[in-house]
């Protein structure tokens, strides 16, 4: 039973980071836009988040938990934000591939953070010397009304922010006229343009805020997840990736994101806790690719199935040009 539970709380914090991910990436694609820098952006919000705390708790004498939690927060969202941003005016804009951009912004987004962290690390006094007590202590710390939850207790604030902002998101794109605009944008971008809707404009809201979203778990991954240091190990890249095959798995329904996430947890740490099992490296490396057999397998089906409301947006990847509507 403890293996058990203690598998359970390893696959929440694990499925929180990217949970973040595949939020910001469904609210992305239900525009049309299709980004494949979501690693990128995942980097670019931990690693603006880890400066900014940095930064601040150098400076103070007393560093302030509360103060150095906002600070993080912020940077990590310009940051995240910047990034959708720069991926909106090259493909939106300017009309730039959407695959080459995405993978370009995923290659731009860890060579800043490498450098950024890199140069952290020196002013710190060497590899693994980053020290953001104080702000990595309050994201880490459980709200006092949550602490009786059983298997749910014990983990950090932006847990259950990720829980709220699926079902707010949820409810935004299927309960509210926004919503269903930018379904419409996503679906049939002549057909929503002809309604007056505005394309151009949805489509760059709904990227940078599904950047924000995405940040938010590069920052949760920086804090929580390795207890606020930096860690050149391409650990951020790799749950970026599984963030982008869990908006598949998911079936880009927010809420589907939630449970699909923890399954993947489960599925990528249970080798750790099969009783009486030893496994080798190579052995280790197997199970781990377990979430994303899962995910093809999902694949498959839903493709077999062939039901609407399981599909990506019809118009997911394709540029709009309003002359040739």
């Amino acid at each position: 039973m403890t293996q058990l539970l203690a598998l359970l709380q390893a696959a929440l914090v694990f499925g929180t980071v990217i949970l973040f991910g595949s939020m910001g990436e469904i609210i992305t694609e239900k525009s049309g836009n299709l980004n494949l820098g979501v690693p990128g952006i995942m980097y670019l919000g931990g690693i603006a988040g880890l400066a900014g705390a940095f930064l601040y708790e150098s400076s103070a004498a007393v560093p302030v938990p509360l103060a150095g939690l906002l600070i993080a927060l912020l940077c990590a969202l310009a940051a995240s934000m910047l990034g959708g941003l720069i991926y909106s005016f090259l493909t939106i804009t300017l009309r730039a591939n959407q695959n080459v951009t995405g993978l370009t912004l995923t290659i731009f987004g860890s060579g800043v953070a490498n450098l950024f962290g890199g140069a952290m690390n020196k002013m710190a006094g060497g590899v693994g010397q980053i020290s953001v007590a104080a702000t990595s202590g309050a994201f880490r710390a459980t709200p006092p009304f949550l602490s009786g939850l059983g298997v749910f207790s014990g983990l950090g604030f932006m847990a259950y922010l990720a829980i709220i902002l699926a079902i707010l998101s949820s409810r935004f794109l299927n309960r509210t006229r926004r919503g269903l605009n930018l379904r419409a944008v996503g679906e049939n971008p002549a057909t929503a343009d002809a309604a007056g809707v505005s394309v151009t404009g949805y489509k760059y809201l709904a990227t940078c805020a599904g950047a924000a979203i995405t940040g938010l778990g590069g920052l949760y991954y920086i804090m929580d997840y390795i207890k606020g240091t930096w860690a050149n190990d391409g650990g951020i890249e790799k749950l970026g990736w599984l963030a982008v095959a869990l908006v598949i798995f998911a079936r880009w329904k927010p809420l589907h994101a939630v449970w699909g996430s923890y399954l993947f947890g489960v599925l990528f740490w249970l080798y750790l806790y099969i009783p009486g099992v030893s496994l080798d490296r190579s052995s280790q490396e197997i199970f781990k690719m377990l979430p994303y057999i899962v995910t093809i397998l999902v694949l498959v089906a839903v493709s077999i199935k062939k039901s609407r409301g399981n599909e990506p947006p019809a118009n997911l990847g394709l540029p709009y040009f309003r002359e040739e509507r």
